[in-house]
């Protein structure tokens, strides 16, 4: 039986990822084959990374593939779609079973059976696609035993089986199948545009907290790990593998539990192993020994999340986080000697030009070394879709277009939230000008950040 497993994220068709250049190979897919392998099913990944649409048309009519998972987030949903309509309209491939899974399918999952693909996989996905290929290969017809699948019966509704119980024991799972993919290009990508390269690696599976805007489709609000033992091992198989600079964890909380931070330390250091990397955090998850665990665990920068400035928007959120706490980490770890760097949001409903300015204070006081802004979009299944699903501007056509799509009625018009970004990013950046004696750097920022605020003033 031919399994093709890939991910629809083609990087040369985004510019703004092209800019930004952090490319991560997709580890997802990565366990379902190397799970599908432990278990007797030999397959095929096409990492598309850094391929093109062509390519993949070109391959699957070459393969020929008995079935495709395909990975799905709300970044790569159009592209699979494209993929899905590609397979149906070619006779030589139409037969191909087209199985769907990853965070975008959960809560669109009659649309995406109505485009074209036979199953949809909800949840984790190597149990249930060992199941759904042991199905085909066997030849059998009656799915309703297979938990966590939707798809079309006979009878032509939507079948959605039982939810699939989620894994327990995260080490027994085999590492995901690196060599299945060309990890080098990621590694030259990287090291072209930021000087050295990365490999990602996950430790745990799910998230504990309630943030409004946060999807938790695939793992739920839980808290799942796998032993530091076996993280360290899999460092040292990367090593022994790979020529690589650094590694990124992957994990929503890294820090979560302070117990298993002093094992993974304990690994690390009695090992001796060196091992570069960054990860995300929160900063009711730190203090200062945590801090230093990191530091002599390899961690040379931590982003901790703060999303805004204001505790007022923080409290909105149900982040349950104090902002002045998030500016005494982001100082704490500078301190210790690890670099910090933070995440914000602007746009969020209920959200304020007094909270924004918030923001750009709390930015300059905390003054992270890095620090990115998104502008807050709804994600369906989240408590932020629901809370602004009546406030949507407009229906827009589900197959041509993502959540992020989607503007809702907030405090001010979706351009002024473009401008807000550049007034943030222009201001704060020329407050570390001036710290730097870069009086000519600082001029020119101020006057991009002014020119910023008057966009605001346009479309307020």
């Amino acid at each position: 039986m031919k399994i093709l497993l890939t991910h629809a994220y083609f990087i040369k068709e985004d510019p703004k990822e092209l800019e930004i250049m952090r490319p991560y190979v997709p580890l997802g897919i990565l366990y379902i084959s190397a799970y599908l392998e432990k278990n007797g099913y030999e397959n095929e990944v096409f990492d598309s990374t850094f391929s093109s649409f062509e390519q993949l048309k070109k391959h699957l009519l070459e393969f020929k593939p008995d079935a495709i998972g395909i990975y799905t987030n709300l970044m790569t949903k159009l592209n699979v779609l494209r993929i899905v309509e590609f397979i149906k309209s070619n006779a030589e491939i139409r037969h191909c079973k087209i199985i769907l899974g990853g965070p975008e399918v959960r809560n669109h999952i009659e649309n995406f059976l109505k485009y074209g693909a036979d199953f949809i996989v909800l949840g984790e996905g190597e149990e249930t696609m060992l199941e759904l290929i042991s199905a085909f290969d066997n030849k059998e017809t009656d799915y309703d035993s297979i938990k966590g699948i939707a798809y079309w019966n006979p009878n032509q509704k939507v079948c959605i089986t039982p939810e699939r119980g989620k894994i327990k024991n995260l080490d027994a799972l085999p590492l995901p199948n690196r060599k299945k993919v060309n990890l080098q290009l990621y590694f030259d990508a990287w090291k072209l545009k930021h000087g050295t390269s990365t490999i990602s690696i996950n430790t745990m599976r799910g998230c504990p907290y309630t943030c409004k805007w946060c999807s938790r489709a695939v793992y739920g609000q839980t808290y799942r790990r796998r032993c530091a033992k076996a993280v360290a091992d899999e460092i040292e198989w990367i090593q022994e593998n790979y020529q690589v600079d650094s590694v990124w964890f992957v994990d929503d909380v890294f820090t979560i539990s302070h117990k298993w931070l002093e094992e993974f330390k304990n690994e690390i250091t009695s090992r001796k192993i060196t091992m570069p990397f960054e990860c995300i955090t929160r900063a009711d998850r730190l203090n200062e020994e945590v801090l230093l665990n990191l530091k002599k665990s390899g961690c040379f920068r931590v982003w901790i999340g703060a999303e805004s400035g204001s505790q007022k928007v923080i409290d909105l959120m149900d982040r349950r986080v104090e902002v002045n706490q998030v500016r005494n980490m982001i100082q704490l770890a500078q301190a210790i000697g690890i670099q910090a760097g933070t995440f914000i949001m602007v746009g969020y409903p209920g959200e304020t030009e007094a909270d924004i300015y918030e923001t750009v204070h709390h930015l300059k006081v905390s003054n992270p070394d890095l620090f990115t802004i998104t502008v807050a979009y709804p994600i369906k299944g989240t408590p932020l879709y629901t809370e602004v699903e009546n406030n949507f501007i407009e229906k827009l056509p589900w197959e041509s277009s993502t959540d992020r799509d989607i503007d809702f009625k907030r405090t001010f018009k979706r351009k002024y939230y473009d401008f807000a970004v550049r007034m943030i990013v222009n201001d704060v950046n020329a407050g570390k000008a001036k710290a730097k004696g870069a009086f000519f750097n600082y001029a020119k920022l101020i006057f991009k950040s002014q020119l910023s605020k008057f966009g605001m003033w346009v479309y307020s």
